[in-house]
């Protein structure tokens, strides 16, 4: 007998349609137990591709191998669409290359995003060329080729396509970052907008639509008022720079109408959940709000 979370899941790939959204991570920098670092899956017939790389994303996606999404295997984790460099969208890109690979994946990864990612792999690269030889080279006799990477720096506009999916990058407002990005999903049955972390901005605004799901980071508004944080007084301003707040996002939601705003990277005192929905629909949304779950499938 199927138990009730089996059914759940299956209910909820047999809702999703072609297109599959899974939440891999939906953390922020703060160690939560029970939130990993941002990562998600766009699945389409039978291919995963990936957005962000936080911490514990190859396990996360092993747990959803295990709930039966094969295209969630180590083996099939080949493509990743990077937003920024923020070390917790990031750190986990090792894990990402070389995990899979240990395990037998032969193709090399592909790595899309902004100016810098080139650096950032080939400084990983080096600082494991050791342990990577001598998988090649000794007993494990493991293959040349599926620990490589090909990166491809981006600039705004379609930078993927294939017979799946045309992703298109999106340049986002976030501090002093001199790039970020985020990126449009659309396949023949869905449009999943990604806003990676950012301020409002038009050219995200304009991305966002009408899609079918608009993933996107969010803080309580309260959260820019004085509360201890590393950055003392300087706090507000961070936040104002970097992210975007509930009252902005819900006039953004108000405008763009995405069938589904589901929220991701929140920021918010402990046990705010429900002052957060209604800080959005206070500004003018009116449609289905969700906050994601890690391993949510969507």
């Amino acid at each position: 007998m199927l138990t009730a979370v089996c059914l759940g899941w299956m209910m909820l790939l047999n809702a999703a349609g072609e297109t599959q959204l899974v939440m891999l991570g939906t953390g922020t920098p703060r160690p939560d137990p029970d939130r990993s670092g941002p990562a998600a899956a766009v699945l389409v017939r039978g291919a995963s591709y990936l957005v962000d790389c936080g911490p514990g994303i190859v396990r996360r996606a092993s747990a959803a191998r295990a709930k039966g999404l094969e295209e969630l295997a180590p083996s099939q984790l080949k493509t990743v669409f990077v937003t920024h460099l923020h070390s917790d969208h990031t750190v986990g890109l090792v894990d990402l290359i070389l995990t899979p690979w240990v395990v037998g994946r032969k193709e090399p990864l592909s790595a899309f995003g902004p100016v810098g990612l080139k650096h950032m792999v080939g400084s990983l690269l080096e600082a494991y060329r050791e342990d990577i030889q001598l998988r090649i080279h000794g007993l494990e006799n493991g293959n040349d080729t599926g620990w490589k990477v090909k990166v491809t720096e981006v600039q705004p506009g379609v930078i993927f396509k294939d017979d799946n999916v045309t992703v298109t990058a999106i340049s986002v407002r976030h501090g002093s970052w001199k790039e970020a990005l985020g990126y449009s999903f659309k396949t023949d049955d869905r449009t999943i907008v990604f806003s990676g972390d950012t301020a409002p901005c038009p050219e995200l605004e304009a991305a966002a639509k009408g899609a079918d799901i608009l993933v996107h980071e969010v803080y309580e508004d309260t959260q820019a008022t004085p509360e201890p944080r590393p950055g003392g007084d300087k706090w507000p301003a961070y936040m104002k720079s970097f992210h975007t707040s509930a009252s902005e996002l819900g006039a953004i939601a108000a405008r763009t109408k995405p069938k589904l705003l589901l929220l991701t990277h929140v920021l918010i005192r402990k046990g705010n959940e429900a002052k957060l929905i209604q800080e959005i629909r206070a500004a003018g949304f009116e449609g289905d709000v969700k906050i994601a779950d890690d391993l949510g499938v969507y």
